[in-house]
């Protein structure tokens, strides 16, 4: 399998690699670039500390065997010498855990001038009252390592005393090299150690990913028994993104099913009038085109197959207008009852024909919407409500009044809608009964008009019902619809 250099595993495996990278040389550098003065900064401290406790201990108050025995320890442990003079030079204490390395033995330079302190303690007072407290470093010839000389003036209220401490500032560099050796190693262990991780949580995050890739490839190449919720339950994100991609692959596959079903409903509905009027036209020509009679019937059959062409055309063209959001609405005020009483009269026929009964429960309302629109919506309700009721029964119409809507009910108590197919009745052609039958007074696309028709009103509408024992369609109106929605939803 050929390696993806711009997947999601590579670059997290990359990113992961290289910030552990930066981290261990961002380390190192640190240590390289501070260790040093680090070490010389608590080396003078360390001095200074030292200085101090000798002033305090022997100098400031009497001490005491105790005292002076930590001191030699201090001095000891911290490889120093140190002596003390007073102010005519003499030598009043002195301790030496250097031995010949000791510089206060040696000729060292102090403010420009050479300085014998052993032979010459004068010289160091001499510079003391100048300069109060002197720091320097020199070069050993001996040991060859850098030596600090610190020496300070001690004031007392008998004599004034001139301490001087001399200690080797270890050899950093052979410090530094050893830090630097171990801490090799130790990047060693880590850099394995940070590829092995960078391995592993590449793997982790990316393979939920894969898989609902391979997953979504399977749908693209129109399979939709797919899941991806197996693919993606590691993370939440994940997780979320695979049920959204289940719940798209369920919509798709019913989409197909339905686009399937149109394919065939539309072809059906298209070829049925067309075979019609060939064969009438041709009994026509062959027929009866002299028997005026028998023409005008044919020629009756042929017109009727055109008028519903016409309208399956027309509401085809409709309804892909709404569905692209392209639904003009010329809205006015006008009062519902009276839009319902009217469609009532154009199916006055089809009420006797049914022998179906009706019962209204109106009240005078005013709403602003498109009259002529939201007609067809009730026209398409109660012809449906007809359509799946039996002779002898009820149909109801409510118009509800409420302080923030006013809705509208279509109830018959008919065949009803199985729970399953409720949420698909208003998709274009779906069928309830999959043995599909033409209509010559419907094209099956009307739901689907009312659907666009009421959501380009921006209003609530839906269906309740059970099966055999019938069905409510209904649509509610907010009275606080503004009129400056009116024009292209």
């Amino acid at each position: 399998m050929k390696f993806d250099f711009h997947g999601i595993r590579f670059n997290v495996f990359k990113y992961f690699f290289l910030f552990s990278l930066s981290i261990l040389l961002l380390l190192g550098l640190l240590l390289v670039l501070l260790i040093k003065p680090y070490y010389r900064d608590n080396k003078m401290t360390m001095i200074d500390n030292l200085a101090n406790t000798i002033e305090n201990s022997l100098l400031k108050h009497k001490a005491d065997q105790e005292d002076i025995d930590d001191i030699f320890s201090l001095i000891v442990n911290n490889d120093t010498c140190v002596a003390i003079y007073n102010e005519n030079g003499q030598i009043l204490y002195e301790s030496d855990a250097l031995g010949e390395a000791c510089m206060l033995k040696e000729d060292i330079v102090i403010n420009d001038i050479d300085i014998n302190i052993e032979n010459n303690p004068v010289q160091l007072t001499d510079a003391l009252k100048e300069n109060k407290n002197i720091q320097t470093t020199i070069v050993s010839d001996i040991t060859g390592y850098e030596m600090l000389i610190y020496a300070k003036e001690i004031r007392n209220n008998l004599a004034n005393y001139y301490l001087v401490l001399n200690s080797p500032l270890e050899p950093v560099e052979s410090v530094i090299d050893f830090i630097l050796n171990q801490y090799l190693y130790i990047a060693i262990i880590v850099f394995v150690l940070a590829s092995v991780l960078a391995v592993y949580f590449a793997n982790r995050l990316s393979s939920p990913i894969v898989r609902m890739k391979k997953e979504a490839n399977k749908l693209a190449g129109g399979n939709y028994d797919v899941s991806f919720q197996t693919a993606g339950n590691y993370f939440s994100e994940t997780t979320d993104l695979a049920k959204t991609l289940d719940d798209a692959a369920g919509q798709l596959s019913k989409i197909d099913e339905l686009r399937k079903d149109l394919i065939a409903n539309i072809s059906h509905d298209i070829k049925t009038p067309l075979t019609l009027i060939q064969a009438y036209a041709e009994m026509i020509q062959d027929i009866s085109g002299d028997d005026p009679i028998k023409r005008n019937e044919h020629l009756d059959v042929i017109l009727k197959e055109t008028e519903y062409l016409d309208k399956l055309v027309t509401d085809m063209q409709e309804l892909s207008k709404m569905q692209v959001g392209y639904i003009s609405l010329n809205k006015t005020n006008f009062d519902l009852k009276q839009a319902v009483t009217d469609v009532l009269d154009l199916l006055e026929v089809l009420f006797e024909e049914s022998d179906i009964k009706l019962e209204l429960n109106l009240k005078e309302v005013t709403i602003y919407a498109d009259e002529m629109k939201l007609s067809q919506v009730i026209y398409n309700y109660i012809s449906n409500a007809i359509k799946h009721s039996k002779k002898g029964e009820t149909i109801h119409i409510n118009i509800i009044d409420s302080e923030d809507y006013v809705r509208l009910e279509v109830i018959d108590e008919g065949d009803g809608i199985a729970e399953e197919d409720l949420p698909y009745i208003w998709d274009r052609y779906y069928k309830i009964d999959k043995g599909f039958k033409r209509s010559l007074e419907s094209t099956g696309l009307g739901l689907a008009i009312v659907k666009g028709i009421l959501e380009a009103h921006h209003a609530k509408y839906g269906v309740e019902s059970k099966l055999n024992e019938g069905s409510k369609f209904y649509f509610e109106l907010s009275k606080e619809y503004e009129e400056e929605d009116e024009g292209l939803s």
